[in-house]
């Protein structure tokens, strides 16, 4: 006999299928939606479907975005000899409080076998069209410092080898194991002016 209605298993389910979401905090989130005055699940519902539907990734670096291209890409002050290669969109949020002005390329994640993310699941076809374009002078590989961090940029590194005259990683002023998006500024600008070459 099942204790809660269908509706409500699927949601718990739902939720615990996101990052960080375990069974216990799906089922608060979803008896948070059921019960509270504050929180909608229409408008949740809405705003979710409205971020599959009009979202795209910009053409150029692969940032998400509503238009064909960025803003970043679309800036003509931006030095577009230097690109700054990051796992995800907040790492680029992260990089823009810092004072950096070069171009991005979004990979949306990194090499985990385990995850099943192959360089097939990522967008170095992307960046690899980008370099063999030319006119980029410098790759920055700015993945997170853990081990698919460092897998991803070893790969990156060696595809990009000639294509490129410098590809550099950041400096490890960022412990390992943390995560870009949540370092400080000044962690973030250490770690871009101590980059070193593969």
């Amino acid at each position: 006999m099942a204790l809660l209605p269908q509706q409500i298993t699927k949601s718990i389910e739902e939720f615990s299928k996101l990052p960080g979401i375990g069974p216990k905090s799906a089922e608060r989130l979803t008896f948070h939606l059921l019960r509270s005055s504050k929180a909608s699940p229409e408008a949740l519902g809405t705003a979710l479907l409205d971020l599959k539907r009009n979202l795209q990734y910009c053409a150029t670096c692969q940032m998400v975005t509503t238009s064909e291209e960025c803003e970043i890409c679309r800036d003509s002050t931006r030095d577009r000899s230097t690109v700054l290669v990051v796992e995800n969109p907040l790492d680029v949020v992260a990089f823009e409080k810092t004072s950096y002005k070069g171009l991005y390329h979004v990979l949306h994640g990194v090499l985990s076998p385990i995850d099943g993310m192959g360089p097939e699941q990522l967008k170095l076809k992307e960046l690899m069209d980008r370099a063999r374009a030319g006119g980029i002078s410098e790759v920055i590989l700015a993945m997170n410092p853990d081990i698919e961090g460092e897998a991803t940029a070893n790969y990156i590194s060696s595809k990009l080898q000639g294509l490129v005259p410098t590809v550099t990683r950041l400096a490890h002023g960022l412990p390992m194991g943390a995560d870009i998006e949540f370092a400080d500024q000044g962690t973030l600008r250490e770690a871009l002016a101590g980059r070193r070459s593969l």
